[in-house]
Formats: structure tokens, C-alpha cells, sequence
């Protein structure tokens, strides 16, 4: 694997085939170096909008962490090929997320961004072509002065080949006019390691001549149960690299990652602290190039910790310690946690309820209502729909109040 320069220096200026110009070493934040590329193989994906964003700083100062994975840009709700943070926010007047990249940068850190995610409209369904994709990712990359940026390619989007072929060139363009760019891709994982658009994604980019830093996999919400199955997964997984690309065996482990979901998955499976020092000794042990997960809004404890066995955005639903998670990322990058004397998460302090929930009521997005004792947020247009009622129905679990 080619590894990042610990500093590139002056800014590289490189014309794209849309148009526009790849600035990787400087931004209007004063970025001009970056970290190794085992930080950002092992930085954790953090919502910086929503889900309550934690505070980076705190989590750097408790645990050593020092690369974040920004979640998630997509294309613009309304229509349309330029980035927005989560389909609402426009990457182009961003100053929340800016705010907190400097704020992780001043104290020694760097982020990478994460694109598309599960659900909403990413840019390789909406832009017109590869070239259109890869400029708008570029504004991405040059406006945060990027040094690693990662494609989260799953349903729906995977299903839509087009799509992804769109997803493939645009990582492809990057990778070449922004020279050392860290490139990760991350889809589904089943017991099988991948399943069938997974399989189709990995020939387009075999087509297309494109190989990344990492294909990673998601081994949960697949009938996954702990840390056995996950690395049953990986091994699978490291035959398809190996048949798709005609790889060795060691070749493909250096071009595999894992990403994990901490706690209660959306399904209902549960990968507790000890699933993950498993899964970790797997990674390290089978020199895995990435090792992250989903996500750092969830790592701390709900009130009560098992969440009455929900799973929400923003605490993990199993008993823990505020970022007992990001620890194994800090130990993926080869460094060791700072020691600490464990203490209990402290009952945190209960939220106000918003406004009962009403099935006559009509609800958009970002409106906000409590049931169950429960606050909720919409994630689109509702009417008379429960929250809570469906894993991936229209309400985001904000939590008890």
C-alpha cells in the first residue's frame, strides 16, 4: 500500500476533466499536513449534525483518537449535483463542520469524509456522469482540504448500476488528480463476506482499472451474532477480493477492512467490547488495511444502558463507558489508549419531551415529537406512522425524556 507523505508541502494544483482544481495539501483552515494512513483506516465515522454530535476534543483527550470520519454527504433533497451535508446543508456555506475540523486539526488531529451512506439521494444517482460526480466531490475535498475520503456505497444506491459506475469513475478521478488521496469503499457484508451488488460493485471497479486504498465491509445487520460470525465474514470476503481481482491471499487482507457497528445493531444483533478486541485481533493479526465503525454518536451509555432493548443514533445500548469504542480504533493505529481508571457513565441528566406524537398530525422533516418516552425526529413526510414502530421507518430515535 502507498503510504501519505507525513507532510505534502506547498498545495498541488491539478486540473480535472470537469473543470475544477484538486487543492489535497492546504485549505482556507491552514491544513497542510497529514496523518499516516493507518489514522485514517482507523477513524471512527462521527455525524458532526446530527445525532448529537459528541464533542471530538473530549474523545481525542480520553482516548488518544485522532482521525474522525465525517458522515454523510449526499445530493441536495431538492434536486441537483452539488454536496450537502446529509441532503440539507450545502458544503459550499458550511461553517458547523469547518468549525469542528479546525477544532480537530488545532489539536493534532485530521478528518476524513464519508459519502452516500443508507438512505437519501447521493450524488452518483443524481450527478450526469463520472466527471460531473467527481467535481462535485472535489469541491468536497478542496473546500476541507481533504486528505482521505471514503465512499459508503449500499442500498439503495448499490442496486443502481449506473449509479455506481458514476461512484467508481468519480473515486477513480480523485484518486488520480489528488495524488496520495487515502480511498476507502464500503458496502454491506453478509455471511458470505459480500452479496450480489456488492459483488457487481467490486467487478465495475475491477473494469474501470480502479483500485482503492480498502473495499471494507459491514458485517451486521445481516443476521450477524458477535464477533465469530463478523470474522467468518472477513474471511469470506478475502476469497471474493482474491477470485474478483486475482490477488494473493496477504495481497487481499492488505486491501480489506472491517466496519463494525457498536452495540445494538439496527436488526437487533449485539457487538459488545469484548466482540471487538476479537475482531480487532483478526484485523491486526491478518494485516486488515482499515478497522472502523458506526459511529461515534453511539458511543456512550443510554439511560437505562440497554435502551429498554432499542437502538438508537445516539448511545449504543449495552453497558459501557463513554468511548470504551474508540479505543480499539486507537489501537488499530498502533497506539496505545491512554490509561485510565474506569468510572460508570454518569446518569445523565433527562430530557424535556417535545410535544406528543399524533397520528392525524402531519410531520416533515426535522419536526420533532416524544412517544413512548421518547423523543423523535422526522426524517421525511409522515402521517400516522408510529416511531419506533419500524427499524427504517420515517422516525430518527433521539433518545429517552
Amino acid at each position: 500500500m502507498t503510504r501519505l507523505r507525513a507532510c505534502l508541502g506547498a498545495a498541488a494544483a491539478v486540473t480535472l476533466a470537469a473543470g475544477t482544481t484538486a487543492l489535497v495539501s492546504s485549505n482556507a483552515s491552514g491544513a497542510t499536513s497529514a496523518l499516516s494512513n493507518r489514522w485514517y483506516a482507523a477513524a471512527p465515522y462521527l455525524m458532526p449534525l446530527d445525532n448529537d454530535p459528541p464533542d471530538p476534543a473530549a474523545i481525542m483527550d480520553a482516548t488518544g483518537l485522532k482521525a474522525f470520519q465525517l458522515a454523510f454527504v449526499l445530493a441536495p433533497n431538492g434536486g441537483g449535483c452539488s454536496p450537502t451535508w446529509g441532503g440539507t446543508a450545502p458544503v459550499s456555506s458550511d461553517t458547523a463542520v469547518q468549525s469542528m475540523i479546525n477544532t480537530i486539526r488545532a489539536k493534532g488531529g485530521d478528518v476524513s469524509v464519508s459519502i452516500g451512506g443508507y438512505g437519501g439521494t447521493k450524488l452518483g444517482q443524481a450527478c450526469v456522469d463520472a466527471a460531473s460526480t467527481a467535481a462535485a466531490y472535489q469541491q468536497v475535498i478542496t473546500k476541507y482540504g481533504l486528505h482521505a475520503i471514503d465512499f459508503d456505497l449500499e442500498e439503495p444506491e448499490y442496486e443502481n448500476s449506473a449509479a455506481i459506475k458514476n461512484e467508481i469513475g468519480a473515486a477513480k478521478i480523485l484518486q488520480q488528480n489528488n495524488p496520495g488521496l487515502y480511498v476507502s469503499v464500503t458496502t454491506a457484508g453478509t455471511a458470505d463476506g459480500t452479496g450480489w451488488f456488492g459483488k457487481q460493485m467490486l467487478l465495475e471497479a475491477k473494469s474501470q482499472g480502479f483500485t482503492p486504498n480498502n473495499f471494507s465491509i459491514m458485517p451486521f445487520d445481516g443476521g450477524f451474532n458477535g464477533a465469530a460470525s463478523q470474522t467468518g465474514a472477513l474471511t469470506n470476503f478475502n476469497s471474493i477480493l482474491q477470485s474478483t481481482f486475482g490477488w494473493d491471499q496477504a495481497t487481499a487482507y492488505a486491501h480489506e477492512g472491517f466496519s463494525g457497528m457498536n452495540g445494538r445493531s439496527d436488526t437487533g444483533e449485539y457487538f459488545t467490547q469484548a466482540d471487538f478486541q476479537t475482531v480487532l485481533d483478526y484485523a491486526t493479526s491478518h494485516n486488515m488495511d482499515r478497522f472502523t465503525f458506526w459511529s461515534l454518536n453511539r458511543d456512550r451509555q443510554c439511560s437505562p444502558p440497554d435502551n429498554g432493548g432499542r437502538t438508537s443514533g445516539t448511545c449504543s445500548s449495552v453497558t459501557q463507558n463513554s468511548w470504551d469504542f474508540a479505543t480499539y480504533s486507537v489501537r488499530f493505529a498502533g497506539v496505545t489508549p491512554p490509561t485510565t481508571t474506569p468510572t460508570p457513565t454518569p446518569t445523565p441528566t433527562p430530557t424535556t419531551c417535545k410535544p406528543a406524537w399524533s397520528s392525524t398530525a402531519v410531520y416533515t422533516q426535522g419536526n420533532e415529537v416524544s412517544y413512548n418516552q421518547h423523543n423523535w425526529k422526522a426524517k421525511w413526510w409522515t402521517q400516522n406512522e408510529v416511531p419506533g414502530a419500524s427499524e427504517w421507518g420515517p422516525w430518527q430515535d433521539e433518545g429517552a425524556c
